[in-house]
């Protein structure tokens, strides 16, 4: 029954402690969010850390969400806020992770060709030659499936900027990938 209920009405019961609820959320969101810190730090275990933190932050801070915008944006906001947190407090940097073979995103097909493998490695490993803000903007937009409005509500910037910082990581992707293939 709580699968018929949006995000948005959920997360608006969490907030009135049915923290019970927290389940379907759960469920909707730790692939996604483990995907995306995945692209990110290309460490699965940092990455399951953080996303349980995710969800650790989502019950702490439940009072603060505002139903007037999208769960998505709102969970993504945190995610990204605990991010940065990590990254500050163990002052890691992960573009020094280039063990991009080991990684193992979640995905939806059971066979993938060679070929789509192999240009997949090579497209992640240049993603991991990306600056932080570059591959995090690219991660939101290409591979979470972000509208640019979601995106500027993120970064806290206009859609006219989110055009041009995703304009400016895909050149340089494109740069970077090209040069090692």
């Amino acid at each position: 029954m709580v699968d018929l209920y949006s995000d948005e009405e959920i997360m608006i019961r969490v907030k009135n402690n049915q923290l019970a609820l927290m389940k379907p959320l759960f469920d909707r969101y730790h692939v996604k969010l483990y995907n995306f810190f995945l692209r990110l730090t290309y460490n699965e275990d940092v990455s399951k850390d953080l996303v349980q933190n995710v969800f650790y932050r989502i019950i702490k801070y439940r009072k603060t969400y505002n139903p007037e915008y999208k769960f998505k944006s709102w969970i993504y906001q945190l995610a990204r806020n605990n991010f940065a947190d990590y990254v500050k407090k163990n002052k890691v940097l992960f573009s020094d992770f280039q063990d991009v073979a080991s990684m193992h995103v979640e995905t939806n097909t059971a066979l993938e060709s060679l070929e789509q493998k192999e240009k997949k490695q090579a497209l992640y490993e240049a993603m991991a030659q990306l600056p932080e803000d570059k591959r995090e903007i690219l991660v939101m937009s290409r591979f979470e499936g972000f509208k640019y409005e979601e995106i500027g509500h993120i970064l806290n910037c206009s859609v006219g900027a989110v055009k041009v910082k995703v304009h400016r990581a895909i050149n340089q992707l494109k740069e970077v990938y090209f040069k090692n293939n």
